[in-house]
């Protein structure tokens, strides 16, 4: 069973963002990074699919030469050979244009299963792993909880809203982007570390994809810290009108409750 488990780098949590002189992102120049969390539960449940079942963990990223150092950690964790896709300027591509670059990288490795990370935590795309799916002609699922694999297929259980859990049979191949928490994740060993030092890493560019940056559909103008702003509302009447004024305020307006 071939597993290709799309990942992303991203600035860390702890990073102390500021905006760049442009306006229109902020300075990487000091910040750390990390894979994107949705990501590393793909990653994990890729691992955990493969020792249950046997095959290969192929990790698939695309980003700046930076990155090398996220493929080199989910190596570290078991995945056995990674695709690092160079691309400098990833910011430029659009869900559509990076789910093309991904789908140009991955069509000559047939996987059976692909996995994305539900959404990137630094722009926030949730569409890219679906329209990957479309591109490779590939049935999907998305909010994935639980994978089971059977006989040329799977079963999948999706997080749908208040509570409520929905199960799905899906043929093989398939993608599937996956849910934070759906796993416990993993650190990497000391020997694990040392094997990733040997293990493939094979390096393409958007151009030798033939997926060249194209003119995206979405463009970031303009980044900006949120205002900060105090303002004082007094409810008039009776205590008990004043009191429904105050729960319709912050269950309509302040969404609180």
């Amino acid at each position: 069973m071939k597993i290709i488990v799309c990942i992303k780098q991203v600035p860390a949590r702890d990073s102390q963002l500021r905006v760049a002189s442009s306006g229109a992102w902020i300075q990487e120049a000091d910040l750390s990074y990390e894979i994107n969390e949705p990501d590393a539960y793909a990653l994990e449940e890729g691992l955990q699919l493969k020792e249950k079942h046997g095959g290969e963990v192929v990790v698939l990223c695309a980003g700046p030469a930076r990155a090398a150092q996220t493929i080199r950690e989910a190596l570290a964790k078991g995945a056995d050979r990674a695709i690092h896709i160079e691309e400098e300027d990833l910011g430029a591509f659009d869900p559509l244009g990076a789910a093309r670059l991904l789908a140009a990288a991955l069509a000559p490795e047939s996987p059976d299963l692909v996995l994305t990370g539900l959404q990137s935590d630094d722009l926030g795309y949730g569409q890219t792993g679906v329209i990957l799916a479309e591109l490779l002609g590939l049935p999907h699922a998305t909010i994935i909880m639980q994978v089971e694999k059977h006989d040329g297929s799977i079963r999948v259980k999706r997080e749908l809203e208040d509570g409520w859990f929905q199960h799905v049979e899906m043929p093989l191949p398939a993608l599937l982007t996956i849910q934070s928490g759906i796993n416990k994740l993993r650190y990497a060993t000391l020997m694990g570390i040392k094997k990733a030092k040997n293990k493939e890493i094979r390096n393409v560019t958007a151009a030798s994809l033939g997926a060249g940056s194209a003119v995206p559909s979405i463009q970031l103008s303009r980044v900006y810290l949120p205002g900060r702003s105090k303002q004082t509302q007094l409810f008039d009447g009776p205590p008990k009108e004043a009191a429904a004024k105050l729960v319709e305020k912050l269950k309509f307006e302040a969404r609180v409750i």
